[in-house]
């Protein structure tokens, strides 16, 4: 090969890096956009009986069933509380929506579940394994069962989350109105589909809007998705051992800015499974890196819920609510000491099982992600 050639090989690898990084930006564009068209489809074909149409998940219970079906279909967390934003935007009640996104918290973690049913074959290793990925569904499901009944009596969540909602859209022009660039930017292509939409009369339009927002959403995040590993998993992974083993504090930081970089929760507890299944790292090491996963996946809402269109205060809310709960549930179970120690323990018990009866694996995934939502709905039709 020639100098010249050489010479010109990393700008053409530079060249392409560049242009992955605006097909990024491109694609969160259009998801925003999404997001937005999903809010403004809903307020138009559901007027003002957004709750009416809803009523079905007016029962928690119901409202979780929800979310962790919806996310252990999709297996995406940041598609379903993205969707979820989208229809808080468009009048869905924020009560309601609460207990979706907590279901969206454990439906999300039966991808790396999943994942370590690769190891199966060796039964050490599948120990450790799906010891490893069911730690992250515990800590879910012990998060579920501290919060749900505090929002329930309380509004907790509901609570705090308007009150930093309250912070960006608070009176004069110092709050987030004021200086909403992406809103501003967004805004000409929702306007275009509502155009489009409107003559087609408001139900209609509305749900044409809905499905269309949800198509894009889809499609965005499982692109961004694919982009983003081809440019930093490499890097995620040097985060990961770097950071994994060092205390507590930098796995949950590092689980974090991983999640962050790959917009995925579900891709950063899927990295470390094969890492725990070899050896490579302990249950105890690997425990703090997902509880940041839980809290990276939280931005993609957050960032979606800047830009929405009609009740965009309750929108951030929902968006605010979904990353308190992650900060609050780590900061409860990982800081009390009695609490710490049970998804681990629950985790590995689970894995001894698991790896001298494999059909317990199957039982126990079709059982938390499919049975358990089931007997939820039938206990909330009967309350």
């Amino acid at each position: 090969m020639s100098n010249n050639a050489q010479a010109i090989l990393p700008e053409k690898g530079s060249y392409q890096n560049t242009l992955q990084w605006v097909m990024v930006a491109v694609l969160v564009y259009l998801l925003i956009c999404a997001v937005g068209m999903i809010g403004g489809g809903f307020k138009m074909a559901a007027g003002g009986h957004a709750k009416e149409l809803f009523a079905f998940a007016s029962n928690p219970f119901a409202g979780l069933v929800v979310g962790i079906v919806a996310t252990a279909l999709i297996q995406s967390s940041s598609t379903v509380t993205s969707i979820i934003v989208g229809l808080v935007a468009g009048g869905l009640p924020v009560e309601i929506a609460v207990p979706m996104v907590m279901g969206a918290n454990v439906g999300t973690s039966i991808t790396n579940t999943i994942v370590s049913l690769g190891h199966v074959r060796a039964k050490d290793e599948f120990k450790r394994a799906f010891s490893a990925a069911t730690v992250h569904d515990f800590f879910n499901l012990l998060s579920v069962l501290i919060f749900l009944p505090l929002e329930i009596a309380f509004g907790l969540l509901e609570k705090i989350g308007g009150m930093f909602a309250g912070l960006f859209y608070g009176a004069g022009d110092s709050s987030i109105k004021g200086f909403n660039f992406v809103k501003a930017a967004t805004a000409p292509v929702v306007d275009i589909f509502k155009g489009v939409a409107k003559p087609m009369g408001d139900q209609a339009g509305g749900i044409m809007m809905i499905v269309l927002g949800i198509i894009l959403i889809f499609i965005a995040i499982t692109l961004v998705g694919k982009l983003l590993k081809k440019l930093m998993v490499g890097k995620a992974k040097d985060i990961m051992h770097t950071a994994i083993g060092r205390g507590p504090l930098s796995g949950i930081a590092s689980g974090t800015l991983v999640t962050v970089l790959v917009q995925s929760s579900s891709t950063t507890t899927s990295l470390m499974v094969p890492l725990a299944g070899s050896g490579a790292f302990k249950l105890k090491e690997i425990y703090p890196f997902t509880l940041g996963a839980n809290i990276g996946t939280c931005v993609t809402a957050v960032l979606a819920a800047t830009a929405v269109t009609g009740n965009a205060e309750a929108a951030l809310q929902i968006a605010f609510i979904h990353l308190v709960y992650n900060i609050l549930g780590v900061l409860v179970i990982y800081g009390i000491p009695a609490l710490r120690h049970l998804p681990i323990n629950a985790a590995e018990s689970l894995g001894g099982i698991a790896s001298e009866n494999k059909f317990a694996a199957l039982g126990y995934i079709l059982g938390v992600f499919f049975i358990l939502p089931a007997v939820c709905l039938g206990v909330s039709n009967i309350i």
